[in-house]
């Protein structure tokens, strides 16, 4: 999937030019509305199709600043995924320096126009297996994230 770009305006930024925490969360929103799109289901024909998905818990870890002016990519990854619950994990990363400014999880749940849980995989089975498809993608991207950590922790402890 391609990463989702934002350029930083001024209006998210506060006095000193430093980007507001909460801009984070609307750019964590843009980013899973992007991935979706890319997965093949708008979040937007989801709810034509009665079915919306409320943010049930967000955390995000601001690692370094962002500024006014800057470009960010904005990796967006489906870290868990049963066909009731989904949660997405992100990366903020600085397009010049390719370092992580802010990581950060939203967790969802599917629900039906009366506010009520469904399992897409019962009663939406076409949308479950994008899901699903694109959960396998996140474990295997989270492998090998996980895998080149530990390589290069091992080659500091040998050197």
């Amino acid at each position: 999937m391609k990463l989702y770009r934002h350029k930083v305006q001024y209006y998210e930024t506060d006095q000193m030019g430093i980007v507001h925490h909460s801009n984070y969360i609307r750019w964590f929103e843009e980013a899973r509305i992007n991935l979706m799109d890319q997965m093949g289901i708008s979040y937007q024909k989801m709810e034509e199709m009665g079915i919306i998905s409320p943010v049930l818990s967000v955390e995000a870890d601001f690692l370094r600043m962002v500024r006014f002016g800057g470009n960010v990519l904005i990796r967006a990854v489906i870290t868990e995924y049963n066909g009731i619950k989904l949660a997405v994990s992100y990366q903020v990363i600085d397009k010049s320096t390719n370092m992580v400014q802010c990581k950060g999880v939203t967790k969802h749940c599917f629900l039906n126009e009366q506010g009520r849980p469904i399992s897409l995989k019962k009663s939406y089975p076409q949308i479950h297996k994008l899901f699903e498809k694109e959960f396998a993608k996140g474990k295997r991207l989270e492998k090998k994230r996980e895998d080149n950590e530990n390589n290069s922790e091992k080659e500091k402890a040998e050197s």
